[in-house]
């Protein structure tokens, strides 16, 4: 009886040390994060700036993500921004593109539409990003269960979508050679697609922009592409 009460006083008192440290790590303050500088940012090379987002990425799958004080940090950013990346992500409301990273205000410049896909528009954004205002890395980030990939093979047509759509149909005809079932019910096809579709919207990028592509082959930025798993939080990089 005695060893069974000792026992219950022990449990007890652990589950309380685990309770008072859960309590102290959600009581404490939220970081306020140095806002990069234009010598910060200029010091930084394309590689660490990929290696941070890989790291980042990490915590965010692990829930690990940093406590920020955001109206601190847009107080500080108000006198200028110095971004390290610009990311292309797909329009897609389940990803939340600064999370997925663990990042914070300031920290990058995020262009979204239906698919990731490249037009003036998207291009002119990329090119203040990085000549204009000093960031390094371009990120051209797909996902899985993507609607816009799955409209595409289906030849879906309805107002300003279908041309928004034949930007993505290159992607699957570079797809054409998969041993398996060709249509958007086929999960592992339409992840084939929507990464042949990120490689296709950096080679559009190179093609179409000499600014970006002199600014590559300078090795002052770099360019690279992601994969996003809707299920997992999981960015698998492309490069």
């Amino acid at each position: 009886m005695i060893s069974v009460s000792l026992a219950f006083l022990i449990s007890c008192n652990n589950h309380k040390n685990a309770d008072d440290q859960n309590d102290h790590r959600y009581n404490q303050e939220p970081l306020v994060e140095k806002v990069t500088t234009a010598e910060e940012q200029k010091a930084l090379s394309p590689d660490t700036i990929l290696q941070r987002l890989k790291d980042g990425n990490k915590r965010f799958m692990e829930n690990n993500i940093t406590a920020r004080d955001h109206s601190k940090m847009v107080r500080a950013t108000a006198g200028g921004q110095y971004p390290k990346s610009v990311v292309l992500s797909c329009l897609d409301s389940r990803i939340p593109v600064e999370d997925v990273f663990d990042k914070g205000i300031g920290d990058m410049f995020v262009a979204r539409n239906a698919g990731n896909i490249v037009n003036e528009d998207v291009l002119g954004s990329m090119e203040f990003a990085c000549k204009v205002s000093g960031a390094k890395l371009i990120l051209v980030m797909g996902h899985s269960s993507c609607g816009a990939i799955k409209s595409a093979i289906d030849d879906v047509k309805m107002g300003n979508i279908t041309a928004m759509l034949a930007k993505i149909k290159p992607a699957v005809a570079l797809s054409g050679n998969y041993e398996g079932e060709k249509n958007s019910k086929n999960s592992s096809f339409t992840d084939v697609v929507g990464k042949n579709n990120v490689l296709h919207t950096i080679e559009t990028i190179k093609q179409r922009s000499p600014i970006l592509k002199e600014m590559l082959d300078k090795g002052e930025i770099k360019m690279a592409g992601a994969y996003y798993d809707i299920k997992s939080g999981e960015v698998m990089f492309l490069e």
